[in-house]
C-alpha cells in the first residue's frame, strides 16, 4: 500500500508570521491497494504517457475563504490549473520572532502542468496577501489517464504563454 501524508507546510502571513499545516484532515491523501490495481482500471505512470504532460500538485495556503475562492478561480480563469481544491479548516502552528503562533487557514490544492509552476508561483505571489504565500509542488507520478489528459487539455500550453 502507498499512502501519503504531510506536515509542517509553511507560508507567510501578511504580517510576515510563518504559519505551518499541523495536520490536515484527508491524510492519506493518495492510497493504492491489490485491491484497487486489480480492477480494470486505466492507471499510467506519468514517464511512460505520450498523452499527458509531466503534472504537478501545488498547495498555496490563504488566511481565509474569500481569499481562496477569488485566487482559486483566477487561476483556473487563467488556465494555470486545471482544477483547485479549497481545502477549509487548516490550523497552522509556528514560531515567528521566538514565539509560538496559531492561525486558521485555508489550503488551495492545485493540479496543473509541471511547466506552469513558475507561471502559477507568480500569479500567486501577484494576487495573494502574504507577503510571501506559500507555493509548494509535488509531482504526480501515475494515476487516471484520462483525468491526467483532462489536466493536460485543461491548462496552457508551455510555460504559461497561451495555447
Amino acid at each position: 500500500m502507498l499512502s501519503w501524508g504531510l506536515s509542517n507546510i509553511c507560508s507567510i502571513s501578511p504580517s510576515s508570521r510563518i504559519g505551518c499545516a499541523q495536520s490536515l484532515p484527508f491524510v492519506p491523501l493518495l492510497q493504492s491497494s491489490a485491491e484497487t490495481q486489480s480492477k480494470n482500471v486505466h492507471t499510467i505512470r506519468m514517464e511512460a504517457s505520450k498523452t499527458t504532460v509531466a503534472s504537478i500538485v501545488v498547495y498555496v495556503t490563504v488566511p481565509n475563504k474569500e481569499a481562496g475562492k477569488k485566487l482559486a478561480e483566477s487561476i483556473v480563469k487563467e488556465r494555470l490549473a486545471a482544477c483547485v481544491n479549497r481545502v477549509p479548516g487548516i490550523e497552522s502552528i509556528y514560531e515567528w520572532k521566538g514565539e509560538i503562533q496559531t492561525d486558521s487557514e485555508e489550503l488551495l490544492i492545485i493540479k496543473t502542468r509541471e511547466s506552469l509552476l513558475e507561471a502559477l508561483t507568480e500569479h500567486v505571489k501577484a494576487n495573494h496577501e502574504y507577503e510571501v504565500p506559500e507555493v509548494i509542488s509535488l509531482p504526480i507520478t501515475g494515476g487516471n489517464v484520462e483525468y491526467l489528459e483532462w489536466i493536460k487539455n485543461s491548462t496552457r500550453n508551455g510555460k504559461g504563454l497561451g495555447e
